[in-house]
């Protein structure tokens, strides 16, 4: 048990997967990721750009990247597509 009286999660005890990565479909606004029930998440992909220095390493610094709020499953931008923010584009 923690601090505030809740059970313990496998997160708390630092046994952390590394998180999975993605690449999205084209025009791809919900998360595609289905559960151990066989459902679809569903969940609004979301721009994130404060990451932790885990994933940094993963995907590199400034990366676009995008995160599902639901089962926060990391994805990258089509490649395919032209990016959608003005700032990342060359």
């Amino acid at each position: 048990m923690t601090e505030t009286g809740a059970p313990a999660t496998a997160q708390d005890q630092g046994s952390k997967a590394p998180p999975t990565i993605k690449v999205r479909k084209p025009h791809q606004r919900a998360c595609d990721e289905k559960d151990a029930k066989g459902q679809v998440c569903c969940g609004h992909l979301k721009r994130w750009y404060e990451y932790p220095s885990e994933v940094e390493a993963l995907v590199g610094k400034n990366a676009e990247i995008y995160r599902c709020e639901n089962c926060k499953v990391l994805y990258r931008p089509n490649p395919k597509e032209m990016p959608r923010s003005y700032t990342q584009r060359y």
